[in-house]
């Protein structure tokens, strides 16, 4: 059973930046597009980024130009580098395949303030 592990939320002012990381155990990470995923308090989850295993990203509109997908597939780990973060982006961020198919992990909080 592949698990995940997210971490480096944590909260910051609007402006701010943060860089969250993803480990996944197990060895079927280099073969699968990875996707960053968030859900705010009292919405659904919605996708925010993925990256194919041989690096092209894709990104939603709200989140072109701030934040970056990256992957390194020797350390099973994807990152999300965020920048310019704004309150709306206040979620807990969670990684998995994409399109999802594994347990989700307990993913990682993220909160900006105004």
């Amino acid at each position: 059973q592949v698990q995940l592990v997210e971490s480096g939320g944590g909260l910051v002012q609007a402006g701010g930046s943060l860089r969250l990381s993803c480990a996944a155990s197990g060895s079927i990470f280099s073969r699968n597009a990875m996707g960053w995923y968030r859900q705010a308090p009292g919405k659904q989850r919605e996708s925010v980024a993925s990256i194919t295993n041989h690096g092209l990203t894709n990104y939603v509109d709200f989140v072109k130009g701030r934040f970056t997908i990256s992957r390194d597939n020797a350390k099973n780990t994807v990152y999300l580098q965020m920048n310019s973060l704004k309150p709306e982006d206040t979620a807990v961020y969670y990684c998995n395949t994409n399109p999802p198919y594994l347990l989700w992990g307990q993913g990682t909080q993220v909160a900006v303030s105004s």
